[in-house]
């Protein structure tokens, strides 16, 4: 379900005395009380919503409030719709892979960024491994080349406690 950010004021939620009213079409129909507008918009079958409440006077405007509403919320799906969602996919190699393993794990990366993912490649340095701090990040390295030509990293390797990663995204393509 979508909701709109903010609720107007619609017909007798309106607290003004006087207000500018704008017709259906958009023609401005000048101050009027609040009660003659309000029988005006009935007349048409219509809802007298307020648009800018700051103003002096306050404008009110004549329409269908539900279709209104409606057609933010669509709107509003739309945009939502074209939003692209960047997933980050986390690949753990610990310092001493074997070079098959390696290779199996740049082939899921590879994957996963020409999807438009990002990944996270993860060290997990375990017991005395973490005396092998350089192995872990010369690890990182070659997993950076192997994939710098779809792929470049957002910042260098960063140890954290007993792990060690690096974040990979998506070349950005020139046009």
């Amino acid at each position: 379900m979508f909701y709109i950010k903010q609720e107007l004021p619609v017909n007798e939620q309106i607290r003004a005395r006087e207000v500018q009213v704008i017709d259906e079409q958009g023609e401005k129909k000048g101050v009027m009380n609040l009660n003659d507008a309000l029988d005006l918009a009935y007349n048409k079958k219509l809802d007298l919503v307020l648009v800018a409440p700051n103003a002096q006077p306050p404008v009110c405007k004549i329409m269908n409030y539900g279709k209104y509403k409606f057609e933010q919320a669509k709107k509003e799906k739309e945009a939502k719709k074209k939003q692209k969602v960047f997933e980050l996919k986390e690949i753990r190699i610990t310092p001493n892979i074997e070079q098959h393993d390696f290779e199996f794990k740049v082939k899921n990366a590879r994957k996963f960024i020409e999807d438009g993912n990002k990944v996270k490649i993860t060290v997990r340095f375990r017991g005395r491994e973490l005396n092998y701090v350089k192995l872990g990040e010369a690890n990182l390295n070659k997993f950076v080349e192997a994939l710098q030509d779809i792929a470049s990293p957002e910042k260098k390797a960063v140890l954290e406690g007993k792990n060690m990663f690096i974040i990979l995204s998506k070349k950005a393509e020139n046009k």
